[in-house]
């Protein structure tokens, strides 16, 4: 058989049923592949960096592989993009690149490119096959090493020749993947310390999102609050009594106070990397004269920029699992938890901005819609002013930071988890980036929801701007666009608001019930300064 054929059946064995990208010729005989195995479906996109915003997404909420392809040259240098996102959320995707013959290699072929350095950067392992007898033995270690250990996105570049030659060998087995398990003696010494030290807080990351149950119940035997990170919004509902808000960029003020001013000296953290966003520009608050313990995949985020007292190293669901039964040996068992103290500021009001518009969203909604949202302004509000009714309700990428993301990661989780609702919440700036891809949820008939904030502008950079320098240039603005208009040219159900009023229960109801996409444009220019927290002194202190 030929050797494409071979690892595409390798990659139907793995469970793999849907591939994101765009065909060419360099990756003709991959799709035409396809054609043998019903299993797998291709998902065309309108652009190959959105298909790796679309294959992060699905692989998050599978908790599995997924696959993504580009053509060579160009399909390959726009896949980068979501490869880094990838690899910045530790998501297990294979990235496949064509490539030109072997023969032609250095012989300025059209659409040359030398993938494989560029991606080395932004993945856990890259190559280029150069013969057809190794193409399957590539994908076989390439989607071993993404799966385990620390999870992250891999890449193979494949001539088309390579992919077209014939081969002689028998499909492995698929390789199951592997975890890393704690060490049980730390983890019976992390018992022993959060017994004896009696109060503290847990503070929750993205990397815990397989392991709600598991961290519910751990707040529970401790009686401590939990404070999550931008990132892990969604993850703990707001009405449970030891919730106590969002810390970091746009947090919530009663749980900053707790970081900053609460008089507990153990800090449980679980699953963050702590990065800049998630501790208000690397607050040194959060672990000042608190024992700091932290539990992690990834060896590499300990003691980063924050002195940890007690590593634990594993796999998140073990570590937890067997930390669990560990207190519940020592004697800790759970019982209802005197509220802690949070922000109650959802209700919405009745002046026309963004936090009234999305409160008023939300209460149309059914409560396990999955909010995907993008990067601009309202993703400030999102995380400062949105409630939390169920876990795994927002997806949130303000990590990487990309623009249009939220587009591709609703359909992503749409095609990962089609009984729930899904809803992209995302700006005009990045539906001019990737809005074309509710042409890809149209064609594959995914009844997912697209709200549009059009305030034709760049409304996260005009507020930089203003806050820092106390001006913003002409060119972040632009000629309003009717986009509702453009979703009605593609024969996709629109409707426009440009008022409180306009928005209303049937209207939202209507839209979110088809079976295939629809838009809500929302024309509002909010000149409030958004609720990022510190990050507005942040900004403010520049030039003083």
């Amino acid at each position: 058989m030929k050797a494409v054929h071979a690892s595409i059946e390798y990659l139907k064995n793995m469970g793999v049923k849907h591939v994101f990208g765009i065909p060419a010729g360099s990756v003709n005989a991959f799709f035409d592949g396809l054609y043998d195995v019903p299993e797998i479906t291709p998902i065309v996109t309108k652009h190959e960096g959105a298909a790796g915003y679309m294959a992060a997404a699905y692989a998050k909420y599978i908790n599995g592989l997924s696959v993504c392809i580009g053509s060579s040259g160009p399909g390959g240098t726009n896949l980068v993009t979501g490869a880094a996102n990838a690899m910045r959320e530790h998501l297990p995707v294979l990235f496949i690149t064509g490539a030109v013959p072997v023969s032609t290699m250095g012989l300025n072929a059209s659409q040359e490119l030398d993938a494989d350095p560029i991606f080395k950067t932004v993945t856990k392992y890259s190559v280029t096959v150069t013969d057809s007898k190794n193409l399957l033995d590539e994908v076989v270690k390439a989607t071993t090493i993404a799966i385990s250990g620390v999870p992250g996105p891999v890449h193979i570049a494949m001539p088309i020749d390579v992919q077209q030659g014939m081969i002689d060998a028998e499909i492995p087995d698929v390789v199951q993947k592997t975890v890393i398990a704690p060490d049980l003696k730390v983890i019976q010494q992390t018992a022993k310390e959060l017994v004896e030290r009696k109060s503290g807080y847990i503070f929750v990351g993205q990397g815990a999102r397989n392991s709600v149950d598991l961290l519910v119940e751990l707040a529970e035997l401790l009686q401590w609050p939990m404070v999550v990170t931008p990132q892990a919004k969604g993850l703990m509902q707001n009405d449970h009594p030891l919730f106590a808000g969002v810390f970091g960029f746009a947090g919530t003020e009663k749980a900053s106070a707790l970081i900053n001013d609460g008089e507990v000296n153990t800090l449980l953290i679980i699953g963050s990397s702590l990065g800049e966003t998630a501790t208000n520009n690397y607050n040194t608050n959060l672990t000042k004269n608190r024992y700091t313990v932290q539990l992690d995949f990834d060896a590499s985020v300990f003691n980063r920029k924050y002195e940890i007292d007690l590593p634990v190293l594993g796999d998140i669901n073990l570590s937890l699992m067997y930390l669990v039964e560990e207190l519940k040996s020592l004697g800790l068992t759970r019982k209802t938890a005197e509220p802690v103290e949070k922000d109650m500021n959802f209700a919405g009001g009745e002046e026309y901005n963004t936090k009234n518009v999305l409160a008023k969203l939300q209460e149309f909604l059914p409560p396990s819609t999955r909010y995907t949202i993008d990067i601009g302004e309202f993703m400030a509000y999102v995380i400062h002013n949105m409630k939390v009714h169920e876990p795994h309700t927002f997806d949130i990428n303000v990590h990487f930071g990309a623009m249009g993301s939220g587009i591709g990661s609703a359909i992503g989780s749409k095609l990962a988890e089609p009984e729930r609702p899904v809803v992209a919440i995302t700006g005009d700036g990045s539906f001019f980036m990737h809005g074309m891809e509710i042409l890809a949820a149209k064609e594959n008939n995914l009844p997912i929801l697209f709200v549009v904030l059009n305030n034709a502008r760049l409304g996260m950079v005009y507020h930089g701007h203003t806050l820092q320098y106390k001006r913003s240039h002409s060119t972040f603005e632009q000629q309003p666009i009717n986009i509702s208009a453009m979703a009605a040219a593609m024969e996709i159900p629109s409707f426009r608001v440009d008022s409180m009023d306009d928005l209303n229960e049937e209207s939202i109801q209507k839209l979110a019930s088809l079976n295939g996409p629809a838009l809500l444009e929302v024309a509002l220019v909010d000149n409030n300064i958004p609720p990022m927290g510190d990050r507005v002194k942040f900004l403010s202190s520049f030039n003083k």
